[in-house]
């Protein structure tokens, strides 16, 4: 039987090493060996059929019982805020850029009256514009 480390030294190793591989990481990125939109929509079918496998195994519900809400809070508490935070920051310009047609729609609909506060006819206001910024979607 081949000898291997422990699980702890393994683990200990790679929490060790693999974050000093940025580097490479993002000259990977920078100047990949293949164009990423190709690759990926050529691979459109296989990622399609391997989603389908996965339904059909239950992966996700599996996955899910597997970790539980402990491991999700946990990793949510110490690694989300920093990466919402940033991610936020650096998403702005592409935010704006995918909202601002949803805005414009919002701004040119034209709604029902308002009337007062828990009047059911208000839903109609909503329903207005629902139909409106879904419409702007389809196209």
């Amino acid at each position: 039987m081949p000898k291997v480390k422990s699980v702890a030294d393994i683990a200990e190793k790679w929490a060790r090493v693999t974050p000093q591989r940025a580097g490479d990481y993002e000259a990977g990125v920078k100047n990949p060996t293949k164009d990423w939109a190709t690759e990926t929509l050529k691979a459109a079918d296989a990622y399609k059929a391997g989603v389908q496998q996965a339904i059909q195994r239950g992966s996700f519900s599996k996955g899910v019982k597997l970790a539980g809400t402990d491991k999700w809070k946990k990793k949510a508490v110490e690694v989300g805020p920093a990466r919402f935070q940033q991610g936020v920051a650096l998403a702005a310009p592409a935010f704006e850029k995918g909202f601002a047609p949803y805005r414009d729609i919002i701004e040119k609909t034209q709604l029902p009256p308002r009337f007062a506060k828990g009047d059911p006819r208000n839903i109609d206001r909503v329903r207005v514009m629902a139909a409106a910024l879904a419409e702007a979607k389809r196209k």
